[in-house]
């Protein structure tokens, strides 16, 4: 096991096992191969799949992240702002979720292999 922190690990989307091996097989911030997952760790072999349509789940994150962007987006015009017209915020918020598409998509991913997918590992 590294000594990599689960922080540093989450953030850099590695394995959540020995923190070393990458989750995807293309940077975090790249939109080809969106919702492309490795099969498996490159160097501790820890399976990222533990059933068919094992990342549906993250789903429900990719959607907390997109909730959270509208409201973020909501609150920072309306500071920065008197009174922003409907379309200032469509805009914005589309805008911003075609920029981030990949990071929430990745990282609802990432988050639920390490907190919600209950993937058991064997101990070194």
């Amino acid at each position: 096991m590294s000594n990599k922190s689960t922080v540093k690990a989450i953030l850099g989307a590695k394995c959540p096992q020995c923190h070393e091996g990458d989750l995807f097989s293309v940077p975090v911030n790249s939109y080809r191969k969106l919702s492309d997952v490795n099969k498996s760790c490159s160097v501790c072999g820890a399976n990222f799949h533990a059933e068919p349509d094992f990342f549906y789940g993250a789903m429900y994150i990719s959607y907390a992240f997109s909730v959270a962007l509208v409201i973020a987006t909501l609150v920072v015009l309306n500071v920065l702002m008197v009174r922003p017209e409907l379309w200032m915020y469509l805009t914005t918020v589309v805008v911003l979720n075609a920029i981030l598409l990949p990071l929430m998509l990745r990282y609802s991913k990432v988050l639920y292999l390490y907190n919600l997918g209950k993937l058991k590992y064997r101990g070194y």
